[in-house]
């Protein structure tokens, strides 16, 4: 695979996304060094900086990057584009495509532009990009002194460096998935540009594209900031060979409202939860409902079991709670596999822990701040990936990135 960034931090970004998923990557600042290491990576990621660049030259660089990663070898070409949308986002699409339909190739090579970055607050609603709910030209992107955005509809910003025929992708056609976005993509247009507002979106429209491509002969140039061609790289069986791992855990003891909105930025993703009544803790009709979504959860996805009650709750029922979630867990993973667990608040975690049987935890970095990622040591799930954090730290996203970073570790130890 071929990653063509603008710049070198959304490069490298970009490319530890694939690392992340068990992939070997490697970053150039040079095209010409792309075929010394062709070999040895599974993807290759090549910094043009090109974004502050007059389109003609950004163009030249893009179409040199993907000639040189095309004489490699390369079966998947994507076009890392800022997630504001800055820089020469569509002369450099045209650009790559111009280079990938060149070669002596039978199959049909069109562009599939996902911009969203929902882990990043960067989502794609009725075609206009969004950053935490804000419109592109209403945020700093519009007052970049360098390269400001004019637009906040992406199809006007690509079709101001192209003339390629572009389709939109509304949101409600991502929902419904099945026939309905299959057809959506196989429009006849050189460029589809799809909604998206979770990464459950990115994934349902990456394996309708596989699809596509498998049935129809589509060979698809990725045009997005880093998940949506990670994702489609997946789907197409690209990289390292090896099965998705079971879904993250995700348990959370903790009533405070920071908690909550974390919890919600979750399910805005897709992730679904089984509700524990603070007040009552039914642990039977709880590990009824969390066995039957973990058995429903995609490979690779989330689900999670958290307490729920207001500040009424009374001391005794709250200190029962830790307990009652870590004994809920116990059960759970005695007969549901899972990839790995996310637990919020310090009380919460000390009880799975110890419901686990575990005797501690084998710590490997810092999440974010006051928040940890390691591994269980001991007892029957010893190995396990495990991330913890406190219930009053972090903003909105805390929780997606504890959940994303734990998702990376369960596939490296899966693919162990």
């Amino acid at each position: 695979m071929l990653v063509v960034g603008d710049d070198m931090t959304g490069a490298n970004a970009t490319g530890a996304l694939y690392a992340g998923r068990g992939m070997r990557t490697v970053t150039v600042a040079e095209p010409a060094n792309l075929a010394r290491f062709a070999g040895e990576f599974d993807v290759l990621v090549v910094d043009i900086a090109s974004r502050h660049l007059p389109a003609e030259e950004a163009a030249r660089r893009a179409r040199e990057a993907v000639a040189a990663a095309s004489a490699s070898g390369v079966e998947l070409v994507v076009k890392r584009v800022d997630t504001t949308l800055r820089g020469n986002v569509g002369a450099e699409l045209d650009a790559a495509l111009e280079q990938r339909r060149r070669r002596p190739a039978p199959r049909t090579v069109r562009a599939i532009m996902v911009p969203a970055f929902p882990a990043a607050g960067r989502t794609t609603v009725g075609g206009i990009q969004l950053v935490d709910g804000t419109a592109l030209t209403e945020t700093d992107a519009a007052r970049d002194p360098l390269d400001p955005v004019r637009s906040s509809r992406v199809a006007s910003i690509v079709a101001a460096q192209t003339d390629r025929s572009l389709a939109e992708v509304p949101l409600d056609l991502v929902l419904a998935g099945g026939n309905e976005l299959l057809a959506a993509l196989r429009s006849s247009t050189d460029v589809v540009i799809c909604d998206a507002q979770t990464s459950a979106h990115l994934r349902a429209i990456a394996a309708a594209a596989a699809r596509v491509a498998e049935a129809d002969g589509v060979e698809w140039l990725s045009v997005d900031p880093g998940p949506f061609g990670a994702e489609l790289a997946e789907h197409l069986r690209l990289g390292p060979a090896a099965a998705a791992p079971a879904p993250v855990l995700v348990v959370s003891g903790s009533l405070t409202w920071q908690t909550r909105d974390q919890l919600l930025q979750l399910e805005r993703q897709g992730v679904r939860f089984v509700d524990v009544d603070a007040g009552r803790l039914d642990v039977g009709g709880a590990l009824g409902r969390l066995r039957e979504l973990l058995a429903a959860a995609p490979a690779a996805g989330a689900v999670g079991v958290r307490a729920v009650g207001n500040d009424r709750v009374r001391a005794e029922a709250a200190r029962r709670i830790p307990e009652a979630l870590g004994e809920i867990v116990r059960l759970c993973l005695a007969d549901r596999p899972v990839g790995g667990l996310y637990a919020t608040g310090g009380d919460v975690t000390v009880r799975v822990m110890a419901a686990l049987g575990a005797e501690g935890i084998e710590l490997e970095e810092e999440v974010l701040p006051l928040a940890v990622a390691g591994r269980l040591r001991g007892g029957p799930h010893g190995g396990l990936p495990f991330t913890t954090k406190g219930g009053l730290i972090g903003g909105p996203l805390a929780a997606v990135a504890c959940v994303e970073h734990t998702r990376r570790l369960a596939r490296r130890w899966h693919d162990r």
